[in-house]
């Protein structure tokens, strides 16, 4: 066995592989999707329609990388530390959610259907990339 093979099984080993892949895939795929909205949006609705995106993109697809980091970040801890990480961040995702959505609930800076319809494919897009990438990574299953 060489030290190229070592170092390859070494990496099949990592048991946060597949979160690390999907958080660098689902970040990829919201940013191209973020990219493609804009344009789009933009085009449709001007500078509403670019804020709308924006305030959309970051409340979809950060809430679910949010999550996919967290559950990351307390990877070599106990189970009980990262159920509570996981449900803490929950709890302060829902409340940013409601904050940010009461703020603006009067403003009219923001195209209202972009903003709808951003959050939706952004979590669609963003969830999808981040199973689709767990799914296919290449981990050992008996060590």
């Amino acid at each position: 066995m060489s030290v190229s093979d070592t170092t390859e099984n070494a990496n099949f080993d990592d048991p946060r592989l597949p979160l690390q892949r999907a958080v660098k895939k689902g970040s990829t795929a919201l940013g191209i999707f973020t990219i493609i909205s804009l344009a789009v949006w933009g085009g449709a609705q001007g500078v509403a329609g670019l804020w709308g995106v924006i305030v959309g993109a970051a409340l979809g697809g950060g809430f679910v990388l949010f999550t996919a980091l967290s559950v990351l970040f307390t990877a070599d801890s106990t189970p009980s530390t990262t159920i509570a990480v996981v449900l803490g961040g929950w709890l302060i995702k829902l409340i940013v959610l409601i904050g940010v959505l009461a703020i603006i609930r009067d403003m009219d800076f923001y195209d209202t259907w972009a903003l709808f319809l951003t959050v939706v494919v952004a979590l669609i897009v963003t969830l999808g990339t981040e199973v689709w990438a767990v799914v296919t990574s290449r981990v050992t299953y008996v060590s």
